[in-house]
């Protein structure tokens, strides 16, 4: 029995007369750069509030006394685990196109 899902799926495919396969891997594409865009963007504001161009950058600074750990140790583990994320997204990308 096929589910709704797939039966929406064959339908946009059906529509755009493309296959059930290339309709897939074009939503999976499209959603993964659009999840990748969120997390440059949520990168983007951490570096930017903290002038650092990387993790390694923040870490730096954290050693040269630049940045104060205390304050800003929440913000660091979420650079990290972002930056991550994107990479990992990204590769995942790269395999579907």
């Amino acid at each position: 029995m096929q589910t709704a899902t797939e039966y929406y799926i064959g339908n946009v495919a059906e529509t755009l007369n493309i296959s059930r396969d290339e309709m897939i891997r074009e939503s999976l594409r499209f959603y993964l750069e659009k999840k990748i865009r969120e997390l440059k963007t949520e990168i983007f504001k951490i570096r930017t509030k903290y002038s650092v161009s990387s993790i390694e950058e923040f870490e730096g600074k954290y050693k040269t006394g630049e940045i104060e750990e205390k304050d800003s140790w929440q913000e660091f583990q979420q650079l990290d685990h972002l930056e991550f994320k994107k990479d990992e997204l990204e590769k995942a990308l790269g395999a579907i196109k």
